[in-house]
């Protein structure tokens, strides 16, 4: 687990390693969400990456009548 320090401005860096190992790019926005006692930085991706990280999914399963 790293640890950060908040500069006098708010601004923290995020680490070497978390950057690499989740592809973070300068400029690149992030959504913040306050969720109980702490924050969580989620990494906002273009919709056009998002394309296809489905696929392989298993779809067999029974859907609701209303739903055919």
């Amino acid at each position: 687990m790293e640890k950060v320090v908040i500069s006098p401005k708010y601004q923290v860096v995020i680490p070497r390693q978390v950057r690499e190992k989740l592809g973070l790019r300068p400029g690149q926005e992030v959504q913040v969400i306050p969720y109980e006692n702490r924050i969580e930085l989620i990494p906002l991706r273009p919709a056009r990456e998002l394309r296809g990280f489905l696929r392989g999914m298993n779809a067999d399963f029974e859907r609701e009548p209303d739903r055919l």
